[in-house]
């Protein structure tokens, strides 16, 4: 009998119940309203897609359905019971189980201890290691999974740790299980090795929900789709009759007009200028490849791509904080040192990372503290600092950032989120610089602080600043004049000023990409 089949009480066959099914689940967290009267339903034996931008709510729907938040609102069924207790997080991993992008096991423990972990085999009141590892070795053996089970997690690479995952949660009894982002990290043999296993486990009862921005892989390994888009379900559909135009749209909606009118130009690229920027054959570890681009003054480029894509390393490597394996990086014409964040600041790089908490921002210090760190140089010698002439700048940079402070020495981290990104940005622009790099320079914001920021980057622009966006948030890539799209470490479309958002999104999740 076929794992998607049952027996009724007459005798006769009837459909086995979803997997998981969900009826009108909402979640709010604070302002966020993440998930919007969510109903999905998975059919056993099936492989379903789950995609939608950054922010769509994934996450959160998948948090949900594996018992790691408890919903507002709506009811969540697996196998056709009731979610289990919340606290009864064995019942939920017999039923459900997620594969994420960063490994959930012990790195220092064995594969085999990692397998039966709180279940390893007893003998005379002691572990018995010889049946520990032969158990281990005919698990992954049952499921056609290849690992050295001695060998400790934290020697395992990639593809071993999910062959290693997948069968922890096969062996707890779950026949449903989440992929998250599977190949973010994958070469392209590992890639297919994977769909060569997901196919084999499906054959076998597995279902599979697999959520990726790739959206080339889906149509590879998935037979449906569910799409959304700001905390709803829009689309739902074998991927047969779900072509991958239709695919892009219901993921962007009716965001791309509203972005095409907020869009402004200030700025077109002139072919007499000197760029600001030049970036020659890049090359940053074994993920950026051979990446050459550059920027004009007073012209704001967009490095947009996916998680993994290398986008980020390209940022890093420009700002200082790793250094390349491979090319040059000028601005203004002279060579970065690569490597060197004081140095290349001095040399007029100026860097808004993405994590303001980790890498932004001394929460315990003043906001002018903050604000002034990289330029103390300026105000005294010696080793000596001038509190009055640091004041003078910390209050000129508050006052046309229009950071909300009580004063600038009221600790940067009692300011809200906007306030705090203010602050950062006006640090990278203390320096004067030449090049501004700001890397999801909005994110975690609300709205009129993202107005309030991307003023601040229109007049820096407009006095010859150039600037590099790194995201593929839409919202923040509106105001480049050019989007250049990396995918898998190299540099795969470039957009000029009337890019289009579908073609952009489209791009940036591999759809048509040259290889």
């Amino acid at each position: 009998m076929s794992a998607t089949a049952a027996i009724d009480v007459a005798g006769g066959l009837r459909a086995a119940p979803p997997v998981v099914e969900t009826v009108g689940v909402s979640k709010r967290f604070g302002a966020n309203q993440a998930l919007k009267e969510v109903s999905i339903s998975i059919p056993a034996g099936e492989s379903r897609a789950l995609v939608g931008r950054n922010g769509a709510g994934k996450s959160t729907l998948v948090a949900a359905i594996t018992g790691l938040i408890v919903p507002d609102a709506g009811t969540i069924r697996l196998a056709g019971a009731p979610a289990p207790a919340y606290t009864d997080r064995a019942a939920w991993r017999a039923r459900v189980a997620c594969v994420y992008q960063r490994s959930t096991m012990i790195p220092t423990l064995t594969v085999a201890e990692n397998l039966f972990l709180n279940d390893q085999p007893i003998r005379g009141g002691r572990i018995d290691w010889p049946a520990l590892q032969r158990q281990a070795e005919r698990a992954l053996a049952d499921w056609g999974l290849n690992v050295d089970v001695t060998l400790d997690a934290a020697e395992l690479g990639v593809e071993q740790r999910q062959i290693v995952e997948i069968a922890r949660a096969l062996l707890k009894g779950t026949r449903f299980i989440i992929l998250d982002e599977p190949t973010a990290q994958l070469e392209g043999r590992e890639v297919a090795r994977l769909f060569e296993r997901i196919r084999r486990l499906q054959e076998s009862g597995v279902t599979f929900l697999y959520i990726s921005h790739h959206l080339e892989e889906i149509y590879e390994v998935c037979r449906s789709v569910t799409v959304m888009r700001d905390g709803r379900i829009v689309a739902e559909a074998p991927l047969s009759e779900m072509p991958k135009d239709r695919l892009v749209a219901a993921m962007v909606g009716d965001h791309a007009q509203d972005l095409s009118r907020r869009r402004v130009r200030a700025n077109v690229t002139r072919k007499d200028v000197a760029p600001c920027l030049d970036v020659r054959n890049l090359k940053v570890g074994e993920i950026v490849r051979d990446v050459s681009f550059s920027v004009a003054p007073g012209e704001c480029i967009g490095i947009a791509g996916l998680v993994g894509s290398g986008k980020e390393d390209i940022a890093d490597a420009i700002a200082g904080l790793i250094k390349p394996e491979g090319g040059t990086v000028t601005v203004g014409g002279e060579p970065l040192p690569g490597g060197r964040v004081a140095e290349t600041r001095e040399r007029g790089v100026g860097y808004v990372p993405r994590d303001r908490h980790r890498l932004g921002l001394i929460p315990q210090l003043g906001v002018g503290e903050n604000l002034t760190m990289t330029i103390v140089d300026r105000f005294g010698s010696a080793g000596f600092i001038s509190p009055a002439a640091r004041s003078r700048t910390a209050e000129r940079l508050i006052k046309s950032l229009e950071v909300v402070v009580s004063s600038q020495d009221q600790p940067i981290g009692e300011l809200s989120g906007g306030n705090q990104q203010k602050a950062i940005m006006g640090r990278a622009l203390a320096s004067d610089p030449k090049l501004l790099v700001l890397v999801h320079p909005t994110q975690g914001v609300d709205i009129a602080s993202k107005e309030s920021l991307f003023a601040i980057v229109e007049k820096s622009r407009g006095e010859g600043t150039a600037v590099l966006i790194v995201s593929d948030d839409l919202d923040e890539l509106v105001a480049c004049d050019r989007v250049l799209v990396v995918f898998k470490g190299e540099i795969v479309q470039s957009f000029g000023s009337d890019w289009g958002e579908k073609e952009v999104v489209a791009a940036i999740e591999g759809v048509g990409n040259r290889e």
